[in-house]
């Protein structure tokens, strides 16, 4: 008996289908049992015949029952035992989304931008533009190294503020530095198996090529950048680093250093990935130039992203492969698809050809100076003697160093957190989880200058 209700929101074939399903998983209708006809069926439950119809067919589509010609449809033999009990499930009430990341008074999380920052009424411009001149290429799909126009404005726009010598066919557009060095550790990994990494340093670089079975050396960090007599002896033929504004400590590798590491790139296949992560962002002084731009015809994978100066929410980044590895990247990655979307990538050239991604530059590294001028008054003006600053001068945080620390990171995190500060731990970049000394790591690009100084004030009042 099946039991249809004509004020339900469910249609009366869905109604229908549900219950007879419902019944051959329960095993109340066995294998090969005939169902009723589709005219029997709709007589004696006064629905249509087309009714009945829609049901059979999507139990027939499903597998749930199969057809005799001539004769009509049968219960196909199912495993009762792994069959599930039902499948009939009441919807639940929606309710409110989880909040899945807690809200602070204080974000001093190193990478969170100012949120006015993003150039709202320009982006919506070109993006309709790029709607209204070519609505045909939302048919299409991107070029997979990138949209050739931007990889173009890209080319032209690194030569010119970073020193970067390459062609635009070198540029591959990638969604964030994660897609970047997945396709780097699949380039390389049949002719190497172990990459040095920065001790501290940004560790996603060196999950990445852990997941790609490579081997991961910690080299640790001096104030001239990654330590090279430490990186000798790790049979590394890779090296990752960010020898521009190291993350996290902030030190700039002297050209001595970068000749030196060069050096140690051209002693067989080794390779150099250089991430300039945020090179736009320096207050004091000239921009450092980049490593490539020393050896451009030289094994150094140039890493880039316009996540720490436009949004991280767009998921654009590129990278700039050596001549060697083209050809054995085409191959590797022919028919593969670029990740970022085209109209995105289209908006974003249109945005540099006009000229403003550089006065955009202009004006958010005006503001971010500002802020980093304001932090670092508010810890001469809070924490004194008691603590020392490194990494000023460039990038979106700095790191303090507290010469008498009453607590652990841990315990000192957890405290901040209590009155509405959000701290980002230090051991996080740490390979070992541990670190000699107590650092914080202090973004002020979320911030106001108003909340700057209200939450080093609050800040030095947990840590001292």
């Amino acid at each position: 008996m099946y039991f249809l209700d004509n004020d339900s929101t469910t249609p009366l074939f869905k109604q229908l289908y549900k219950q007879i399903r419902e019944r051959i998983l329960l095993g109340d209708l066995p294998a090969d049992t005939k169902l009723s006809s589709v005219r029997d069926m709709a007589i004696h439950l006064s629905i249509s015949r087309n009714t009945v119809d829609g049901a059979y067919q999507e139990l027939l589509a499903e597998g749930y029952i199969y057809s005799k010609s001539r004769s009509g449809y049968y219960v196909c033999p199912l495993d009762q035992e792994a069959a599930p009990k039902s499948l009939d499930t009441k919807p639940r009430a929606p309710g409110p989304p989880s909040e899945s990341v807690p809200r602070y008074r204080y974000d001093f999380h190193p990478a969170r931008l100012d949120p006015a920052s993003f150039p709202i009424r320009l982006w919506r411009k070109f993006l309709l533009e790029c709607l209204r001149e070519a609505p045909q290429k939302l048919s299409q799909y991107s070029d997979p190294q990138g949209e050739a126009e931007l990889r173009l404005a890209l080319q032209s726009y690194l030569e010119r503020s970073r020193g970067v010598i390459c062609d635009p066919q070198q540029l591959v557009i990638t969604a964030g530095l994660q897609n970047s060095i997945d396709i780097i550790a699949t380039l390389l990994k049949e002719q190497h198996s172990t990459v040095a990494v920065e001790e501290p340093g940004y560790p996603l670089a060196g999950n990445v090529f852990r997941n790609h079975n490579y081997r991961i050396a910690a080299v640790k960090v001096r104030s001239d950048g990654i330590a090279l007599d430490g990186l000798a002896v790790t049979g590394s033929s890779i090296v990752y680093v960010t020898p521009s504004h190291q993350l996290p400590l902030g030190y700039v590798m002297p050209v001595a250093n970068r000749l030196e590491l060069l050096e140690w790139s051209e002693t067989g296949e080794r390779f150099i990935l250089e991430d300039d992560y945020d090179s736009e962002l320096r207050y004091t002084g000239k921009p450092i130039p980049s490593l490539q731009g020393l050896r451009p015809d030289g094994n150094i994978i140039y890493l880039g992203t316009f996540s720490k100066v436009l949004s991280p929410a767009l998921r654009i980044s590129y990278m700039v492969l050596p001549q060697s590895l083209l050809a054995t990247y085409r191959r590797t990655f022919q028919g593969y698809f670029c990740p970022v979307s085209q109209l995105e990538q289209r908006t974003l050239s249109k945005f540099m050809a006009h000229g403003h991604w550089e006065r955009h530059i202009r004006r958010v590294r005006s503001t971010y100076k500002k802020k980093h001028d304001a932090m670092l008054t508010a810890i001469h003006e809070h924490f004194g003697s008691l603590a020392q600053i490194d990494g000023q001068g460039a990038g979106l945080h700095l790191m303090l160093k507290l010469h008498n620390p009453i607590c652990s990171e841990a315990e000192l995190l957890s405290k901040a957190q209590s009155k509405g500060i959000n701290l980002f731990p230090f051991t996080w970049t740490c390979r070992s989880g541990k670190s000699a000394t107590t650092k914080l790591m202090l973004g002020f690009g979320g911030l106001t200058h108003q909340e700057i100084e209200e939450g080093v004030a609050l800040l030095a009042k947990i840590c001292l």
